[in-house]
């Protein structure tokens, strides 16, 4: 039996624990199985029969036949995660990648126009300007505001797909404004919220259609595993789920016990990382050796107002420039003793990337400044550390340039 909560009394932190109800697991187990198979049986030929008829009937009977359509460690784990983001309804993929090119392939069109705002993850980029044109679908890459979205607005325009914050400079839309042109316009919203997570920012309430994440971040939050999810009404998301069903890009059952483990920790975690980055942001700001900022948190950020408006926290990613050139930000990355030189964010570990190396070295270099990606643009992403040390380290290291 499940005891039905009111969702709206309890904070993230309880929805990641509990999800939306309090309710009994296999075996009365605590934690959540990992039930390891990739199929299920049936006792008999009757039975199949029945399944399969209320299957049509869009009726369920029982649980699903084949792995790639169902597990239960993973219906679980999405049961949390659309609790944590206030939706009807989640679906995992094997990463947040995957979420992000099914959820526009579920919903584009042909000849159709889909609106990217800039400064978007670089994967993201890619998909819009070099895969879409062989689906003969148009897309536009524009500023992160309202206006500037309506003014890219075509007569075949189906999809407005925004990010917030964007990465790697941080900005942050005014979600309700986007909504209010998307409504008029009778437009499809998207928008790739994983540098927010549910605990700072909740999309849905605004009135956006579907909300993504990459999992493998903040969510599952200790660097160890790969996961995407797309969350937002059931009826809408029925679409997605029937071509996830026919492409197969499901998150394992480890995967999904592992993302679900980590969402019990999810709400201290995320206090954690408003706090340090706010702190650590503050620190580089006042710092001689760093030229400028990018953090949400910060008055100087451009969309400060809007931050502290919508957002409960600025979360543990910062971008900023060192003082100088490629090889004095070098420098600083190799002075680091805590820092790993890796790419991503969210997990327990401090991150470093020097953006232009780590995720633009195929760019000319033309192309890379026209975007804002010069040699001495650093984007950590700050781990869960002691704030004090993390600071030291920072500080011990920009002494060396």
């Amino acid at each position: 039996m499940s005891k039905r909560l009111k969702t709206r009394e309890w904070s993230p932190a309880t929805l990641a624990i509990h999800g939306p109800a309090k309710r009994r697991k296999a075996h009365h187990s605590v934690s959540t199985p990992i039930v390891q198979t990739s199929n299920y049986s049936f006792e008999s030929t009757h039975e199949v029969f029945e399944f399969m008829k209320a299957k049509a009937q869009g009726r369920i009977i029982r649980e699903h036949e084949y792995g790639r359509y169902f597990n239960p460690t993973q219906q679980e784990t999405e049961r949390k995660l659309a609790a944590i983001e206030g939706a009807e309804r989640a679906i995992l993929f094997s990463s947040g990648m995957s979420a992000v090119i099914l959820t526009l392939m579920a919903y584009m069109k042909k000849d159709g126009h889909i609106i990217f705002t800039g400064d978007c993850y670089r994967q993201t980029r890619d998909f819009a300007t070099n895969v879409l044109p062989r689906f003969s679908i148009e897309s536009s890459l524009v500023e992160p505001n309202a206006a500037a979205i309506e003014e890219a607005i075509r007569p075949n325009t189906n999809i407005i797909f925004t990010e917030s914050p964007t990465n790697p400079y941080l900005r942050v839309l005014d979600i309700p404004a986007i909504v209010k042109v998307a409504r008029r316009h009778k437009l499809l919203t998207m928008i790739d919220a994983t540098l927010a997570t549910p605990y700072n920012i909740r999309p849905l309430e605004s009135g956006v259609d579907l909300v993504i994440h990459s999992a493998t971040k903040y969510l599952g939050g200790h660097n160890d595993l790969l996961a995407g999810v797309t969350l937002g009404r059931h009826a809408l998301l029925e679409d997605l789920n029937k071509l996830q069903r026919m492409i197969g890009a499901t998150a394992g059952p480890f995967t999904c016990f592992l993302l679900e483990r980590g969402l019990k920790t999810f709400g201290l975690r995320m206090e954690h990382h408003n706090r340090a980055g706010l702190e650590v942001a503050r620190f580089l700001e006042g710092h001689r050796k760093v030229k400028q900022v990018w953090y949400p948190g910060l008055k100087s950020h451009p969309d400060h107002r809007i931050a502290k408006a919508q957002m409960r926290g600025g979360g543990s990613v910062i971008s900023f420039l060192v003082k100088g050139n490629d090889k004095t930000t070098r420098r600083f990355i190799d002075a680091l003793k805590m820092f790993l030189i890796t790419p991503s964010l969210g997990g327990s570990e401090s991150l470093v990337t020097q953006m232009s190396m780590m995720s633009f070295f195929d760019y000319p270099i033309e192309a890379r400044e026209s975007i804002g990606i010069v040699d001495n643009l650093v984007r950590i992403a700050l781990g869960l550390e002691d704030v004090e040390d993390i600071i030291a380290d920072l500080n011990q290291a920009l002494a060396k340039v």
